[in-house]
Order: structure tokens, then C-alpha cells, then sequence
């Protein structure tokens, strides 16, 4: 059989671009009529352009039909991957153990939460895109900063400390953007982010686990405290700004290298208090079938199979699919208008009433207007 469907296409390059299917395996020929350019937009889009290419270089090994690949899209999609994977990632740590050095010399413990985190967990780490450094200083957050103001104002007078965001601040190092959380969660978006917020502080307080980056003591969140931060944090994108197949793979894969130090009765009944644990269950099936992950790593797989349906076509074609743009008042019109059409995500991820988190959002954006 040829293969047309272009997301069938680009799920199966996903699993064998990190080795869950092999080649012999495929029930279709790729046909020499794929749109490459589409196929390369979309593995842009989800965070996936090297592990994408990785599969692609797996079929070209036994298929001939990838001659149609045009070799300046080729060689201009493999320089892409040199330059914003491979060497972002190696500037991506030197930023992370500078910064880490920085702040141990300074007297103060940096956690890194999701991006590096997960980074980690990869078998290709460096196939895993490179976004901001997100980190948690074990509750110093303000004294920490007010540090590094001082230090900007001696040695980079040019930074400043951007302070206008929910639950962090924000500022610049050695070419990447640093998110400093003072909170996990962004409190004032939904009222259970409170009391789910109070949890993850808790489990915050663990400095127990750590790696050495380039000399540098770095810590990791707990097993507990990185599965229930890394899935509230992706639900809550899946609901609102837009979900990236990248995601699934984040938890996926800490999930294989962590599931033992998982306290599962106690993940999922948080999950099922805060209103989380039908997408959980969801979010794990679409590991399984869709990506080629072992069934085994999770504690169940029960699912709605119409549910998943939409679900993973939501993430791989929004069903909401404008652009925001314009100024004040269009963007407010605008997300008004997705938080209208996402509102059956929010019951799949939130034990809050819809309008309650309406206005629990308006009053955020009040606090903080430019946010909107």
C-alpha cells in the first residue's frame, strides 16, 4: 500500500525516529507524492524536526521513493537540525551550568523544571528542542533576584529583571530566556491552581536529586513533583495556547526512565481531585497506540476511544485554528472566542466551572495587563 494520509505519515517517522518501530514493520510504501514541505512544517510545529528526520533517515536506508525529498530541502533540514538542536543544545547546558554556578556561588540551590528536566529522559537529548530555562530556587526567588539586579547593575548594566508576568520573572542569560518561578502555577488563572500550588511547594522542598553540569551541582524535581508539574503544565497548554506532539513524548519518556519512583496511587488521585485524570488517561493511550510506547510503563490504559480520537487530532489539527493578532482589544476578542471553542478541553483538565475560571482569568489579566 501507499502511503497519502500525511499525520499517519508523520506519526509513524515519530516512532521511528525514536526507535519504536522499525522499517520492516511499516504497512505502506512512502509515496513518492508526499509533501515534504507540509510533512516538514508540521514536525516544525510540534517540536519534532530532528526526530522527524531521524525517521526519514531510517526509511531512506531501504527506500528508494526518498529520492523524491528535494536535496535543498534536505540538506537545508539537516543544517537546521545542526544548528537549532544539536549546537543550541550544547549552548543550551553552558547556559544552565553557568547560570547554576552563578547562583551556587551566591549561596542559592537552582532547580530545572520542565525543558531540561525532560531533556534528561531523552535517548537523543540534543533532538529535543531547546526552549527557556525554567527554575525554581527552593523558595528564594525574590532575595535571589534582588542579588542578581545588583550584579547586572556592576557587570551588564543592559539586563534588567522583567517582573510583569504571573508566577515568575524573567530575564536573560548568555542568549536564553530564564523564567524564575516564585510559583509553580499561575494562581490567578484558575482557583484550583491554589491549592494544587501548595502541593507542588511542598514537594518543592526536596533537594535530593541533582546532576553535575559542567562542575556545577544542578537539581531535578522529585518523580512526583515533575510528573504532577509536567502534566498539569501540559493539560493546561492543551486547554488554552496550543499543544505540541513534543509534549506527549516529554512525559512519555520520563515515564520509561521514572515510572518505579512514581508514587502512582497517590499521582492519580490527585489527578482525579483536580479534575485531570480522563485526559491523563487519554494523554497515556495516545502514548501507547499512536507512539509505540510499551503499555507495560503505565499503571492502565483505559480510555474513550472517541475521546482519544479528538483529542489527538485536536493536537495534530486544532479545531481552533485563528491567529492572534492586532492590538488590545483584538487580542481580547480573540481569546475570549478560543476560550469558547476550547471549552470542552476545559472539562478534561480542570475541576473549575468554566465561568469561574473565566473570571478568575480577567481578574489575572487585570492584575497584569500586559499578559493580555
Amino acid at each position: 500500500m501507499v502511503h497519502s494520509d500525511l499525520k499517519e505519515l508523520f506519526l509513524a517517522l515519530v516512532r521511528l525516529g525514536i526507535g519504536h518501530q522499525l522499517v520492516s514493520s511499516l504497512t505502506f510504501q512512502v509515496s513518492s507524492e508526499v509533501d515534504w514541505v507540509q510533512l516538514k512544517a508540521r514536525a516544525d510545529q510540534h517540536g519534532l524536526s530532528a526526530v522527524v528526520l531521524d525517521g526519514l533517515n531510517e526509511v531512506s536506508k531501504s527506500n528508494s521513493q526518498l529520492s523524491t525529498l528535494n536535496s535543498q530541502l534536505k540538506l537545508s533540514w539537516i543544517g537546521e537540525v545542526m544548528q537549532n538542536y544539536e549546537q543550541r543544545y550544547v549552548q543550551y547546558e553552558n547556559a544552565i551550568g553557568s547560570l547554576a554556578g552563578w547562583y551556587n556561588q551566591h549561596g542559592y540551590k537552582m532547580m530545572v523544571l520542565k525543558g531540561y528536566a525532560c531533556c534528561l529522559d531523552w535517548p537523543r537529548p540534543e533532538h529535543r528542542p531547546c526552549g527557556d530555562i525554567d527554575i525554581w530556587l527552593f523558595g528564594q526567588q525574590r532575595e535571589a533576584d534582588a542579588t542578581l539586579g545588583s550584579w547586572f547593575k556592576v557587570h551588564d548594566s543592559e539586563k534588567k529583571i522583567d517582573n510583569s508576568h504571573h508566577h515568575h520573572t524573567v530575564f536573560e542569560w548568555q542568549g536564553f530566556t530564564v523564567e524564575n518561578h516564585y510559583d509553580f502555577l499561575n494562581v490567578h488563572h484558575h482557583k484550583s491552581n491554589v491549592e494544587l500550588e501548595a502541593i507542588l511547594k511542598d514537594l518543592g522542598k526536596d533537594a535530593s536529586y541533582f546532576v553535575e553540569m559542567k562542575g556545577e551541582k544542578v537539581y531535578l524535581p522529585s518523580a512526583n513533583l515533575h510528573a504532577l508539574f509536567l502534566l498539569r503544565h501540559s493539560m493546561s497548554n492543551f486547554a488554552s495556547t496550543g499543544f505540541q506532539l513534543r509534549q506527549l513524548l516529554d512525559w512519555a519518556f520520563f515515564v520509561e526512565k521514572h515510572g518505579e519512583e512514581i508514587d502512582w496511587e497517590w499521582l492519580e488521585s490527585q489527578l482525579e481531585h483536580f479534575g485531570m485524570k480522563k485526559l491523563y488517561d487519554v494523554f497515556n493511550a495516545i502514548c501507547v497506540d499512536d507512539l509505540g510506547f510499551d503499555v507495560k510503563l503505565f499503571p492502565q490504559v483505559q480510555f474513550q476511544p472517541q475521546l482519544k480520537k479528538r483529542v489527538l487530532n485536536d493536537i495534530l489539527t486544532p479545531e481552533f485554528s485563528e491567529k492572534e493578532s492586532g492590538g488590545f482589544l483584538s487580542r481580547a476578542v480573540f481569546k475570549y472566542r478560543r476560550w469558547k471553542a476550547n471549552a470542552w478541553k476545559h472539562e478534561l483538565c480542570f475541576n473549575d466551572s468554566l465561568w469561574s475560571a473565566f473570571w478568575s482569568g480577567v481578574w489575572g489579566h487585570l492584575m497584569k495587563p500586559g499578559m493580555i
